[in-house]
């Protein structure tokens, strides 16, 4: 079969292009950006509402479409509107103008007749359009998807591996997480044999699952031990912390997905185990054990990267606040005779110290991503520079029981640590 595939580099999109082709089906892309020209890549952007006129010729030739094209949050020149419902109903109705008998729409559960949030009625739009036509196919509604690589799936190994969650009802909400595996499976099969008439399946794991339980069958599956603690947190508490995490770059929490979360996200008419003929695989069998470390790692690092971010830009503030007065003046200023410096040049070096370590402890917390690198290798330079100072003028403080010069190599390694990984510019 030839199929043309939509949302093709995404999370699912890609998934389902490797599982066609390894069942010897010819898989058409559509991409935004098709890279370099190739007879199976067509370059379409749903974000600009491509029309059915558009699609007639393009559609030539093919047996069948899956639509994987969606976003979580809005943003910038991508809307709910334009990418779940309009573009995807003008290319269901030049399927049906050119055709293509078979449709599959990946929508997402809780897209029904209950819907609230922006996301699912703008998908329920496409899936009412959908049902409405001549075609053979599904409206194939996930539940929450894991897999290797998938935002959420990254997400949900951090909760996983946090030492305490606050969450509204201690997370006793239900959810039933599917394995991205057990999706395709179901999404291919569909493509190979589709109804006769477009129908909507939920696709869900073996059983509803409260979050909490989730997240405790997803720590084993990562190799670590203990318990997840859940701490009861207030709702309003939850949605207001999601309101602010909107703000944040690359967050996938903002009040509407926050709400989603809250409300569950369970079936009770789960259609995979009698589309796969077995069950879809639990929660505790997501991660293979051959990726078991790699996994665990990844999601201990995003876990805690940003709060040793956090941390030393709070070591920055602090230290400037201290030089600015909190500490006595003349006691810095008698340390900085013993460097050496003394009237006017005392006072600069005290006050361009300050405002130094204050303009780092902002930038670790506000610079952007690409100038990063840069702020870290001047933190490295200016605790380096003043461990070997005051190794050279202040030698007794080696000794102080307190560590005020020890604690230094930790916090270097700890520099040196998130220079490292932060992503290389990219040349060119």
């Amino acid at each position: 079969m030839r199929v043309l595939l939509t949302g093709a580099t995404g999370f699912i999109g890609r998934a389902v292009a490797h599982a066609l082709q390894g069942r010897g089906h010819a898989v058409v892309r559509v991409q935004r950006r098709p890279g370099r020209a190739a007879s199976d890549v067509l370059q379409g952007d749903f974000a600009q509402v491509p029309e059915r006129g558009w699609w007639a010729s393009r559609l030539a030739g093919i047996d069948a479409v899956v639509n994987a094209v969606g976003i979580l949050r809005e943003q910038p020149g991508q809307s709910f509107r334009a990418l779940h419902a309009d573009a995807p109903s003008e290319l269901f109705h030049a399927c049906a103008l050119a055709g293509v008998s078979t449709v599959v729409q990946v929508s997402a559960l809780g897209a029904d007749a209950n819907a609230r949030s922006a996301y699912h009625l703008s998908k329920r739009v496409a899936d009412d359009v959908l049902r409405s036509l001549p075609l053979r196919g599904a409206v194939v509604q996930p539940s929450l998807v894991y897999g290797p690589g998938g935002t959420s799936a990254g997400l949900f190994n951090k909760l996983a591996l946090a030492p305490l969650l606050p969450f509204p009802a201690a997370g006793r909400m239900l959810v039933q997480p599917v394995h991205i595996d057990d999706l395709v499976a179901g999404i291919v099969a569909l493509v190979e044999a589709p109804p006769a008439r477009i129908t909507t399946l939920a696709f869900a794991g073996p059983q509803p699952i409260a979050l909490r339980d989730y997240l405790q069958e997803l720590r084993g599956a990562l190799g670590e031990g203990g318990r997840v603690w859940m701490l009861p947190l207030p709702t309003f508490a939850f949605r207001a912390a999601a309101t602010l995490a909107a703000h944040l770059p690359g967050s996938m929490l903002d009040l509407e997905t926050a709400d989603m979360l809250l409300a569950g996200n369970a079936t009770q008419h789960n259609a995979l185990p009698q589309l796969l003929g077995h069950p879809p695989r639990p929660p505790r069998e997501f991660v293979a054990p051959a990726w078991r470390e790699s996994e665990r790692r990844s999601a201990a690092l995003a876990l805690w990267l940003p709060v040793l971010r956090l941390a030393l830009a709070l070591l920055w503030l602090w230290t400037a606040a201290v030089s600015f007065g909190l500490y006595p003046v003349q006691d810095s200023y008698a340390l900085l005779a013993r460097v050496g410096l003394h009237g006017g040049v005392a006072t600069v070096a005290l006050y361009g110290a300050a405002f130094l370590d204050l303009a780092l402890g902002v930038l670790t917390l506000a610079c952007p991503a690409r100038w990063r690198r840069l702020v870290w290798l001047a933190q490295f330079a200016l605790v380096g520079g003043y461990t070997v100072l005051i190794s050279f003028f202040l030698p007794e403080y080696w000794l102080h029981p307190y560590g005020p010069i020890t604690k230094n190599l930790p916090i270097l390694a700890c520099i040196g640590l998130s220079w490292a990984l932060e992503p290389p510019r990219r040349q060119g």
